[in-house]
């Protein structure tokens, strides 16, 4: 009797591991919609920042302005009253940020005492984008019972310096995921494409480490130069590079979810992006482009639509819906 044949190619490795299915994200981190797809409840997952528009960093990439489109706490509130009145007008879920600290750490700890509230007496699920996590962060969110954490995960010493403006080392982000390990938190860990002024250089670090620890969900998002930073005039990363890591990434990580976050290029660029992440094995794309979810259908895959995260539904939870798309 022979032996079936070992997976070859980086989707067949994804359909080996996971069930033919493909899923879109649309959390309410911004308006979108396409001719496939139009949210009905953009307001179903929020992101909150516990400092407003401030940040100790100013990193090379950001600037800060990432933070600017999110709900920030009121000096009148706390984060379970901002929570209790953005359910009120609809929010299910809630991304928790902030600007960060010198030591590279958003300053959770204030915050994370109203977090049980929020999970049990409003039913919201929470995620928090940690940053480099100190031990006592680390613990704090265990015993908060946070449904998952996010962090950037930087895979040279350079980039680290030249861009975010800490003084860190590789090893402190590796010793951030041991941490979160250690703790039993469900960890989110993201790789920006490019970040290093539009060139690879880190990456691959950066997934050798990942790929060390029980994760729950990998996040691959794409360098997009922004107005009004250092790099606005700075091309991102060519769409090669960016594929060829989507191959790595399945081929090094094939039983773990891998999924194409919310920052990339748009246009020509973004088809071919969210294509490829379809080809290339991945198993979500957030905010996809028009025609993708009909092209991950093409490839035999059935779209499933989530008005949330792409970091959120590594749960498998029941109440996590999701919608199916009709058949034309």
């Amino acid at each position: 009797m022979s032996l079936p044949a070992a997976p070859t190619t980086a989707l067949d490795i994804r359909r080996a591991n996971f069930p033919d299915v493909m899923d879109f994200y649309a959390p309410g981190l911004k308006r979108w919609q396409t001719s496939e797809w139009a949210p009905a409840s953009p307001q179903r997952f929020l992101p909150v920042s516990v400092t407003g528009s401030a940040c100790a960093l100013s990193c090379d990439h950001c600037q800060s302005k990432v933070l600017e489109g999110m709900v920030s706490v009121k000096a009148d509130e706390d984060l379970f009253a901002l929570a209790k009145r953005l359910k009120s007008q609809g929010s299910e879920g809630l991304l928790v940020s902030g600007g960060s600290t010198r030591g590279g750490g958003v300053p959770l700890l204030p915050h994370l005492r109203h977090i049980p509230r929020i999970r049990e007496e409003l039913g919201m699920k929470v995620i928090v984008h940690s940053g480099v996590v100190s031990p006592e962060l680390a613990a704090g969110l265990a015993k908060a019972g946070v449904d998952g954490v996010m962090l950037d995960i930087i895979g040279a010493d350079e980039t680290i310096r030249d861009v975010y403006h800490l003084d860190l080392k590789v090893s402190d982000f590796d010793r951030a995921l041991a941490l979160l390990s250690e703790n039993g938190l469900s960890i989110i860990p993201h790789i920006v494409l490019g970040l290093h002024y539009g060139k690879f250089l880190g990456e691959h670090r950066a997934l050798e480490i990942i790929t060390k620890y029980p994760v729950s969900t990998i996040i691959l998002v794409v360098l997009v130069p922004l107005v009004g930073t250092p790099m606005a005039h700075i091309p991102p990363p060519p769409v090669d590079d960016v594929t060829d890591f989507f191959r790595t990434a399945r081929l090094a990580a094939p039983a773990t979810t891998i999924n194409l976050g919310c920052a990339r290029p748009l246009g020509d660029a973004k088809k071919d992006l969210d294509q490829a992440a379809v080809d290339l094995g991945l198993n979500g794309i957030a905010y996809p482009a028009d025609g993708a979810i009909e092209y991950a259908r093409s490839r035999g895959l059935e779209p499933r639509l989530f008005e949330y995260c792409c970091s959120l539904t590594w749960t498998g939870d029941d109440d996590v819906s999701y919608q199916t798309v009709e058949v034309a």
